[in-house]
């Protein structure tokens, strides 16, 4: 059984870097995002305070440092743990908002848009539409390592087998000679 704790590393590829992308977004949104008009107040950029570290900076690098384990881990075990971290860092980005106002942190600012369409765009994008895809990217990843592929359960020293089949074809009737292959007597019955 240990040897399918190996995995190829190319089997959480596209999990992990949509999930460092997707951490890099939701973790600069809240600073870049004045340079287009298009994220949180206040509308200076680079602007920290607790409240983002909370709830934009903390939740991004869960899901950042978790797309990277998926995306260099060749180990089963290693691989899911960076997916659950992912998935944590995706679930705050959702709840983390609302969960912060029980301990008074009023959040990370108001959308910068004016009208409620923008203001939902900002919203979604920056927490809870953003955290929803994390989530679903890093549950993916999960998923994908949760599976034992074929190749992976052979054992180490069993070659591997070729894939155009093994068997011979059947050579009967009026075309037996043209169709004979080697090692078969060109009719049948004949040795």
């Amino acid at each position: 059984m240990t040897g399918t704790m190996r995995v190829p590393r190319s089997r959480g590829g596209f999990s992990g870097i949509l999930l460092v992308l997707l951490g890099l977004w939701g973790g600069l949104l809240p600073f870049a995002g004045p340079y287009f008009d298009f994220g949180f107040a206040p509308d200076d950029t680079w602007v920290y305070n607790t409240d983002r570290l909370e709830l934009s900076i903390a939740p991004a690098a869960a899901a950042v440092l978790g797309g990277l384990i998926v995306l260099f881990s060749a180990h089963r075990a290693v691989a899911m743990l960076g997916a659950w971290l992912g998935v944590l860092g995706g679930a705050w980005f959702v709840v983390g908002g609302p969960l912060a106002t029980l301990w008074d942190v009023p959040g990370v600012g108001a959308p910068l848009g004016t009208g409620n369409g923008r203001h939902l765009a900002e919203q979604l994008s920056g927490f809870a539409g953003l955290g929803t895809v994390i989530v679903f990217f890093a549950a993916l990843a999960l998923g994908r390592f949760a599976v034992v592929g074929v190749r992976e359960a052979l054992p180490p020293d069993e070659p591997e087998r070729d894939a155009s089949g093994t068997t011979q074809p059947l050579v009967f009737g009026r075309y037996a000679r043209e169709n004979a292959g080697p090692g078969q007597p060109a009719e049948p019955g004949l040795p």
